[in-house]
């Protein structure tokens, strides 16, 4: 047993031995995903519980990207302010759904390969070719356990164009698509208010509403609402938005200032 309490077959940080020192044990799975189908062969599978809403659409303006910033593990709420939205290149986004840690390193080394690519060939990666080198990437992966869902949006000499690829081998071409726990609520918005015509202030509205709506259904979804719009110009960031906030003002809208009050909360 080491000075803290913990088993010795972990690996500690910090010299043991320096009773000075903080030590800290690493659990020892230094195989992830033979721990993961071991619990399963034994029959206690354990379950990944996520739970996030994104989603992105095509206008006659370019692209709206809007999502939430819950981080969640089951019942448990680990952060109000993740970042979902990854930036690729300047003309070149994905979004997070799924594993936080398998979004984050594929995302970066998609970003790599990107750049790499723009560095050899003196322009820059198509949506499509960004997307399909996601996907066959992720392939080679699939049954390891990983765990992603992303729209990889942006504009190229194409216009703009959304792809959903996910960890299954999935890779589709759309003009509108949710991802997430919250996703069918999202769809519900989507799927009333859509119109290809809309103007930004219009289409920004409407992601803004969508995430809003599967925020207040969805446990698993929350936070702030992070938004963001693609033109033949690049990716700009239109503002994070607190979804309590919007809640108060969607409820004035519709029923007026007799139930858009902000409960007082006292402080002891």
């Amino acid at each position: 047993m080491s000075s803290l309490g913990f088993p010795s077959d972990g690996v500690p940080i910090g010299d043991p031995n320096n009773s000075s020192t903080t030590a800290f044990e690493i659990p020892s799975k230094h195989n992830p995903p033979a721990f993961l189908q071991a619990a399963k062969d034994a029959g206690t599978p354990i379950k990944m519980e996520k739970g996030t809403t994104t989603l992105a659409f095509v206008y006659q303006g370019g692209i709206v990207v809007s999502v939430d910033s819950r981080a969640t593990g089951g019942a448990y709420i680990f952060s109000q302010t993740v970042h979902k939205v990854l930036p690729i290149t300047e003309h070149l986004v994905g979004t997070m759904a799924g594993g936080a840690a398998d979004c984050q390193f594929w995302m970066n080394e998609l970003r790599r390969r990107a750049t790499l690519y723009e560095l050899r060939n003196g322009e820059r990666m198509s949506v499509a070719a960004a997307s399909k080198l996601l996907a066959n990437m992720l392939y080679g992966y699939k049954g390891m356990g990983l765990s992603i869902g992303t729209m990889i949006s942006g504009w190229d000499n194409k216009g703009p164009s959304i792809f959903y690829v996910d960890t299954e081998g999935h890779r589709l071409k759309g003009e509108l698509f949710s991802v997430g726990s919250g996703s069918t609520h999202a769809y519900g918005v989507l799927d009333t208010s859509y119109r290809f015509d809309m103007t930004k202030e219009e289409a920004i509205a409407l992601g803004r509403r969508a995430i809003y709506h599967a925020t207040y259904r969805d446990s698993g979804s929350g936070g702030l609402n992070n938004l963001y719009h693609i033109t033949k110009d690049g990716w700009s960031f239109e503002g994070a938005v607190d979804v309590m906030e919007m809640h108060y003002k969607y409820e004035k809208e519709q029923y007026g200032e007799s139930r858009a009050v902000k409960p007082e909360i006292e402080v002891a």
